[in-house]
């Protein structure tokens, strides 16, 4: 038994495909086939519209699986029609490759050793980002996809760009995805890590070949600025949905006031004044009057001062949806410090949305000033009183932390 014998035998036994979309690689697409098939004979490439002789190329390897279609729709539908075309063939897994040849198909093993302890895993590529003719361009735009796929997700990784991934087609098949071009890659891996799909990574080599001789469909600008536009919808729900329901799930798990109690307050590692101001910071966060920006601004300033982030995001889950209510009334109430009182709302006398909308007409700047005042103050005073109660706990249960 030859050793592709064997490989062609994982990707069956596992139900895995490989998967390459492709538009107008003519020139590489033969060779890369050629170099996936002596791994295995299940390939599915899918055509996207192409306008060279992209259809001859495929001609010449009658084994493979095809997907045609017109015109063009971008990469993100190619994969999608990919996943969808797997799945009708019985697969559960498939390795997602470029048809521009800076892939190697010997990593095709790569993703089959990591198959079994994780199944229920997106695994990328991760290439090395240093190498020679790597484009300075591609740098960057790794480094600012990765920083925002870890405020929206909380994970950290090297290369959230890679094409090279292995997906759980499997356990994706109820989602559905709303991006059809480059910026589908994006969405893909922080909706599957919402919805528990777990994302890990593999060191994979690459081949950039000099500048003079790429084949690019990326298009700077319009492309960016529409990962630009996704990322910011992404940072959006992360923050106002997702953050919030995986907080009110954690405090569900039977481990979890363990783990916060021993972990994060506890710890040894913090003074006491660290963990008091952490969790003061965070409450504060969770009441001042900026809704949708709370838990973003909480985690910058966590990182400029160096507090606690776990003890910060968590305290700044206090404006959790139920609660929000009252800290409205609170800081109307508050307010009323700062403004004539004939002018002051009262939510007692509104409690209507449309009375309360009728009174904020009716003195604007005044009503704004009453809320952001009183906000703020019923901020202040939280946080401190947070920091007060959470201070004298810890000197209690850790007198003899360095403080």
């Amino acid at each position: 038994m030859t050793d592709n014998t064997t490989h062609n035998e994982q990707f069956t036994a596992f139900k895995v495909a490989v998967l390459i979309p492709t538009y107008n690689n003519a020139n590489t697409l033969g060779a890369v086939l050629q170099d996936v098939l002596s791994y295995t004979s299940h390939v599915i490439v899918v055509n996207d519209g192409s306008t060279d002789h992209t259809a001859t190329v495929l001609d010449n390897f009658p084994q493979i699986q095809r997907v045609d279609y017109t015109p063009n729709r971008g990469k993100g539908i190619a994969l999608r029609r990919g996943f969808r075309y797997a799945l009708q063939q019985g697969y559960d897994y498939v390795i997602t490759m470029d048809a521009d040849g800076q892939h190697f198909a010997s990593d095709l093993l790569v993703f089959l050793e990591k198959l079994p302890t994780h199944q229920r895993h997106i695994i990328i590529g991760a290439r090395n980002l240093q190498q020679e003719n790597m484009p300075g361009k591609n740098t960057f735009a790794n480094k600012f996809s990765n920083f925002w796929f870890y405020v929206e997700t909380g994970l950290k990784g090297p290369d959230t760009q890679s094409g090279y991934r292995l997906y759980p087609v499997y356990a994706m098949q109820e989602m559905h995805f709303m991006c059809t071009k480059y910026e589908f890659e994006i969405e893909v891996l922080v909706r599957c890590s919402w919805k528990g799909i777990k994302i890990d990574w593999a060191p994979v080599k690459v081949y950039y070949p000099p500048a003079d001789e790429r084949v690019s469909h990326f298009r700077p600008f319009r492309d960016f600025s529409r990962i630009s536009v996704l990322n910011t919808v992404l940072v959006l729900i992360a923050f106002l949905y997702i953050k919030p329901r995986n907080f009110i799930r954690y405090l569900f798990k039977k481990d979890s006031w363990y783990s916060m109690w021993h972990d994060h307050f506890l710890n040894k590692h913090e003074s006491n004044a660290v963990k008091a101001t952490s969790i003061g910071v965070g409450i504060f966060m969770g009441i001042v009057p900026i809704w949708g920006l709370q838990l973003i601004t909480a985690v910058a300033v966590a990182a400029y001062f160096r507090l606690n982030k776990a003890l910060v995001l968590i305290a700044c889950n206090i404006s959790m949806p139920p609660l929000i209510p009252f800290f409205i009334y609170g800081s109307f109430e508050t307010g009323k410090l700062f403004v004539p009182a004939d002018t002051a709302i009262t939510i007692t006398d509104n409690l209507s949305i449309e009375g309360l909308k009728k009174m904020l007409s009716q003195n604007g700047l005044l009503n704004a000033v009453q809320y952001f005042a009183g906000g703020t103050t019923l901020a202040i005073a939280g946080g401190l009183l947070g920091f007060i109660i959470t201070w004298l706990c810890l000197k209690i249960f850790r007198p003899a932390a360095n403080n």
